[in-house]
């Protein structure tokens, strides 16, 4: 039992792997062509006279050994078209276009295409691109450059309508034929674009020109009514701010102006204050400062007029001994006195023109200030001039009582005047010695008493011919003939008190 199960199976595999081996199948896209062993049953009189079998879409036995089975493919298939053409016009041009196509699905197609491309499918393309490229440098010979890019689709029919006799013969069948480009290397077709783009560009330049000048009006008419509202709506703003700020100040100024009408009702009361210590002030210094200053002053100038006359009286009695300095320094212990008192009298009223001017100042203005300050120096002034007045007097005085002294005493004055000076009458003799690097005396220490002697003559000469200017003689007029003019008591005098 198992043996003749296993031979079963053995069997039924056998028979499975002959059938495999004997039937052949068409796939959808692809036509079985079986060669050999001539079927005597065929109906189809197309298949008996071709000698070999076609199938398509179903499966079939095939004798192994006997019969051959090639596959055709039924796929779409594609040629690019890269041809070189002249037009009519005699301008070169390259055309590029694409051709798709495809076994035909018929018996007699298939049939024609399985004798001529069978064993060289891969060589389809260029067979068709060699069709394709005769007929259309046929068809573009025969038209202008102008009809080929206005009516592009008449190229392509004219193409396919001739070339498709051929590819009947050829068992393809044209599903899409499609030119792509026109080549130009010269330019033609360029400069046939150029009136026409120039003219589009024109157009469109105008139109944009246009566009831009009414956007334009439209963008400054939509700015001005937007400045109009924003100039409306700030002219509201500040008007409203005008008011807030308004508002605010009087807010603020209300304090400060409350403050500044107590401030000024204070300041009034303080003036008022002010003027009534001041009065009292005045008749405070009235009463302590002026009245005693003016009673020390009137003590001071009675003091210093008594002490003036006593002094007066000495100078006078002293004066009789030795008038020219008795008068002198009467003179001017009564100039000084005088001076003193006057001062003293002047400067204390000038203090207490000034205490009172400080107290009046303090509830006066500067302008009353100002003008006691010029009467204390209005005073102070003529205190200086009495001053210099009497200082003046006291040296005339002295000059008059010098002179008169002179004419009285010559020699005394003389004598005086020459003790005071004598170092400098020395000095001066002995000065032109003081040049001397190294001096020579030949009768030794005699040579220099003499030398000293005569230097100290000098002084004795002096005050010799002091005397004969005094007396009006001129020194050298006893030892000539002529006479010499004199010179008078009064200048001989002027001349000794200056000197």
């Amino acid at each position: 039992m198992y043996v003749i199960a296993s031979a079963i199976v053995v069997l039924v595999v056998l028979s499975v792997l002959v059938f495999k081996a004997f039937w052949r199948v068409a796939e959808p896209n692809e036509a079985l062509i079986i060669s050999g062993l001539r079927h005597s049953h065929a109906t189809d009189e197309v298949e008996d006279s071709l000698g070999f079998k076609i199938v398509t879409g179903k499966g079939t036995l095939v004798t192994p050994g006997v019969q051959t089975v090639r596959r055709l493919s039924l796929d779409l298939r594609e040629a690019e078209l890269a041809i070189d053409c002249v037009t009519h016009q005699g301008i070169p041009l390259g055309v590029r276009g694409v051709v798709i196509y495809k076994v035909g699905d018929d018996f007699a197609s298939i049939a024609n295409a399985a004798r001529r491309f069978l064993d060289q499918q891969a060589q389809m393309d260029q067979r068709v691109h060699n069709v394709f490229a005769g007929h259309l440098r046929a068809i573009v010979g025969n038209m202008t450059v102008e009809e080929m890019i206005r009516d592009r689709e008449k190229l392509t029919q004219l193409t396919r309508e001739s070339s498709g006799t051929e590819m009947h013969k050829l068992g393809l069948i044209v599903d899409s034929l499609q030119v792509q480009e026109i080549l130009d290397p010269t330019g033609y077709i360029d400069n046939l674009g150029r009136p026409h783009a120039a003219a589009v560009q024109s157009q469109a330049r105008i139109a944009q020109a246009a566009a831009d000048r009414e956007a334009t009006e439209r963008e400054q008419e939509a700015e001005a009514l937007k400045a109009e509202a924003r100039r409306a709506s700030q002219v509201k703003q500040a008007g409203y701010q005008a008011e807030i700020d308004e508002a605010a100040a009087r807010a603020k100024q209300a304090g400060p102006l409350s403050d500044a009408t107590a401030r000024q009702e204070v300041v009034v009361e303080e003036t008022k204050v002010a003027e009534l210590e001041a009065e009292r002030e005045e008749q405070r210094l009235q009463a302590t400062v002026r009245r005693p200053a003016d009673a020390q002053a009137y003590q001071q100038v009675t003091l210093a007029k008594a002490e003036r006359d006593a002094r007066i009286a000495g100078a006078e009695a002293q004066r009789q001994e030795v008038e020219l300095h008795a008068a002198a320094d009467a003179q001017k212990v009564k100039v000084t006195a005088a001076a003193e008192a006057e001062r003293v009298r002047l400067q204390a009223s000038a203090e207490a023109e000034h205490v009172k001017l400080d107290a009046e100042a303090r509830s006066l203005s500067l302008r009353q200030v100002g003008e006691a300050e010029a009467a204390a120096t209005q005073a102070k002034g003529l205190a200086e001039g009495e001053a210099v007045r009497a200082k003046g007097l006291a040296t005339a005085e002295a000059i008059k009582a010098r002179a008169e002294a002179l004419a009285e005493n010559q020699d005394a004055v003389i004598g005086q005047q020459l003790a005071e000076n004598w170092p400098a009458i020395v000095e001066a003799a002995a000065k032109p010695f003081g040049d001397v690097d190294q001096m020579i005396l030949l009768n030794g220490a005699q040579g220099l008493s003499d030398v000293l002697a005569q230097a100290l003559s000098q002084g004795v000469t002096g005050l010799q011919m002091a005397r004969n200017l005094l007396a009006g003689s001129n020194p050298s007029s006893s030892g000539g003939n002529g006479s010499a003019p004199t010179i008078g008591a009064d200048a001989a005098k002027e001349a000794v008190v200056t000197a």
